[in-house]
């Protein structure tokens, strides 16, 4: 079960990979204070009493060190330890030292990482070197006991290579959980490495079929997630949940944001953890508005989609981002959201009407059936 509030903390905006299809920025960001990081915990203590889960992310989190963690860890979980805090990090694992891993583990902070599959594919998008930076960095990391799970960013280039890239998934025995890589806001050439809708959809699809063909031996989270949103009628992820006042993002400077994504967009900021501000103060924001515009659109844009209840219109951050702000239309990957939801729904209702019992499909066979979503369906659900 999540924890309903969530967040996220950026100790810096630095970051010392410079992936081609991402903004990045220079080592010598500023990082955030130990100061900052009690003024999150003076605001915290009145904003809001649910449980919560911190997320380091960044830029590159690890960038703080490891003197900030042994403060800030004890901080968060023992002066807000009515909120039964949970921590996470998101980290390209390059300056991962085992004192390092030692502060993380004694807190038990599980830990997401960036691996773009086989070490060819991955540095031709990622940068030279990065394939056994980031290796260097799990095996120190696995050593002190912590749990790392891997990101896959599809760009319209690897995703030619998608079986390669899950057979080294596979083989590696790692769970695959992917992203689509986005147009930059800060690129001259904003959609060079980026997934198209329909890249991203038949991407979909081809990762559904390989989860059914290896049920039981290699998981695919999205995958996962999506037959979750199908299963309980409801968003179980970030990108079909409605955020918008569960999720905040806070940066170096104590700046608050809707998201992790927003940071270091000055448009974007809600407040700053020194002048403790409210949820009504930060949702009468202007990005505050901006969001909850964005949920009011898609009750009226999405009214007649069978998916609105779990989808919600996808990512506030892909839809009105682009733009500026302005509302032009629901999250881009829309039409790979449908397709992936119709798929589940459509193999879903025939493996329904054709089990025995169920309705007049429902032929004996003799024949051993190949897993279908039903199964996976039972399987995620049964966790």
């Amino acid at each position: 079960m999540k924890n309903p509030f969530h967040i996220m903390i950026i100790p810096t905006l630095g970051c010392p990979s410079k992936c081609k299809y991402c903004w990045s920025s220079d080592e010598g960001s500023p990082v955030m204070t130990i100061d900052t990081v009690r003024e999150i915990v003076s605001w915290l203590k009145e904003f809001r009493k649910d449980r919560v889960t911190f997320t380091f992310h960044g830029g590159e989190p690890l960038l703080a060190g490891a003197d900030f963690y042994r403060q800030a860890l004890p901080l968060l979980s023992i002066e807000l330890a009515e909120l039964t805090p949970e921590f996470a990090m998101q980290t390209n694992l390059w300056r991962m030292t085992p004192e390092i891993a030692a502060v993380l583990a004694h807190h038990k902070v599980p830990l997401g990482s960036s691996i773009d599959g086989p070490e060819e594919i991955c540095d031709s998008q990622r940068g030279e070197g990065y394939f056994k930076k980031c290796m260097n960095g799990y095996e120190i990391a696995k050593a002190a006991g912590l749990s790392v799970r891997f990101i896959c960013t599809f760009t319209n280039k690897s995703v030619k290579h998608r079986e390669e890239i899950f057979n080294f998934f596979k083989e590696k025995g790692f769970v695959l959980k992917l992203h689509p890589a986005l147009p930059s806001l800060r690129s001259e050439n904003p959609k060079e490495w980026a997934l198209e809708p329909a890249e991203y959809g038949d991407l979909l699809v081809y990762l559904l079929d390989k989860s059914l063909e290896n049920l039981g031996t290699m998981e695919v989270m999205n995958i996962n997630d999506l037959c979750r949103c199908i299963f309980t009628r409801r968003g179980s992820v970030c990108t079909f949940v409605n955020c918008m006042g569960n999720t905040f993002a806070i940066g170096p400077d104590g700046s608050i944001y809707p998201c992790y994504r927003f940071v270091g967009l000055p448009e974007w900021v809600m407040g700053n953890v020194r002048y403790k501000p409210t949820m009504d103060q930060l949702m009468q924001s202007e990005p505050g508005r901006r969001m909850t515009a964005f949920s009011e659109y898609v009750d009226t844009a999405c009214k007649d989609c069978s998916h609105i209840r779990y989808c919600r219109g996808g990512c506030p951050y892909n839809a009105i981002a682009p733009s500026g702000g302005l509302l032009e239309g629901v999250d881009p990957h829309c039409s790979a959201y449908k397709r992936i939801f119709d798929v589940l729904n459509e193999r879903l209702n025939r493996e329904m009407f054709e089990e025995p019992g169920m309705g007049f499909g429902a032929a004996v066979s003799k024949k051993p059936k190949k897993p279908g979503v039903m199964a996976l369906m039972r399987s995620v659900v049964g966790r």
